[in-house]
């Protein structure tokens, strides 16, 4: 599972060329981001920081991993579920320098409110299935905002 560094271009960005985009490159801080040319092979707590908004898989490790859970709907969790499966599967999870991918600006909330719903039924499904929680961040800010709250049994809500 090969995976590249992702850029969030700013709202102004306009570019016509490859010029263009490398000078707006400036990969997102919380990820790996290996100088071009060089992989890094991820160690297991670097799993959850998969993205799908990058990657690259040959067709017999897809078929491997069993591809993405069909239990997660709307917005949140499907990825960290994913990859919590490759490291199970062991799944080799490999960091490249230079693969950059580039996410189009577009209005965001932190946390993001408008997917409260999605994200908390998504949670509790992942936690069911993994025993810890994904967006804890996000999760988090929820709860002290007084949104949800954690149930003795494990689930949110």
């Amino acid at each position: 599972m090969l995976c590249g560094p992702v850029t969030y271009l700013p709202e102004e960005f306009v570019g016509t060329t490859p010029a263009d985009l490398e000078r707006a490159t400036k990969p997102h801080s919380a990820r790996p981001n290996p100088t071009d040319t060089r992989c890094e092979l991820a160690p297991a707590d670097d799993y959850r920081l998969f993205w799908s908004l990058s990657f690259a898989v040959t067709a017999p490790t897809w078929r491997r991993s069993g591809g993405f859970s069909e239990l997660y709907e709307g917005y949140g969790g499907e990825d960290t579920d994913f990859a919590a499966t490759l490291l199970e599967r062991t799944i080799p999870l490999v960091w490249v320098g230079g693969a950059h991918a580039y996410h189009q600006y577009h209005p965001t909330q932190a946390p993001p409110w408008q997917h409260l719903d999605d994200i908390v039924r998504n949670a509790s499904i992942f936690h069911s299935r993994w025993g810890s929680w994904p967006m804890e961040g996000w999760l988090n800010a929820f709860a002290k905002a007084g949104a949800i709250r954690f149930a003795d049994g494990g689930g949110c809500g």
